[in-house]
């Protein structure tokens, strides 16, 4: 009790006013800070690898880029070590606007044996090249051309080859190449 009554004695005779700090005048700063965030709020980068930054939307969903070729399309190979080569369109990467063509630009991955009967083995896998690497290609005319966009009489806005004329996006092509798809992740799930 003497030492509560103590404690309160030394509380009193310690003025501290609410405008003062431990005997200090205290004043907030008159103007607000100097430095400011270098940032933009709407840009943020998420960390896939060490090496490769992904851009983000604010709702932290990568940015999709708007690519030239689709699902399906034949393309002609314009640079790299597959230079001139032709294939078809199987995968697509939006978020670093890549795509993976068939047999183009295989690589070999070694894989280990899952169970000790089964040997380990050398596969090519087919790894994705970057969009501007591909040209799209017409297999009547055998030339590669850059892509146009028209619309059509009845409205419908389609892509075609710049050189030939010729329409590229068709109901069937687009069916058949989802369809191609399906059968090759089911055969994908089945074998593992």
């Amino acid at each position: 009790m003497a030492t509560m009554a103590a404690l309160q004695s030394s509380f009193t005779s310690l003025s501290i006013s609410s405008n003062s700090f431990l005997g200090q005048p205290f004043s907030p700063p008159l103007c607000p800070p100097l430095v400011k965030s270098t940032q933009s709020p709407g840009s943020i980068v998420a960390k896939l690898k060490r090496w490769e930054r992904k851009k983000c939307k604010p709702n932290s969903l990568p940015v999709l880029h708007k690519m030239h070729v689709k699902l399906g399309d034949t393309v002609k190979v314009i640079s790299g070590h597959d230079k001139g080569k032709v294939g078809e369109i199987t995968e697509i990467i939006k978020h670093n606007s890549k795509v993976v063509v068939s047999e183009i630009n295989l690589k070999t991955k070694h894989v280990k044996s899952r169970d000790e009967n089964e040997p380990g083995q050398i596969i090519k896998i087919e790894a994705p090249i970057h969009s501007s690497n591909v040209m799209l290609y017409s297999k009547e005319q055998k030339v590669a051309s850059r892509v146009g966009h028209k619309t059509l009489d009845n409205g419908k806005r389609v892509r075609y080859l710049i050189k030939t004329g010729e329409i590229i996006d068709s109901a069937e092509n687009w069916k058949k190449a989802v369809k191609e798809k399906e059968k090759t992740t089911e055969a994908v799930a089945a074998a593992s």
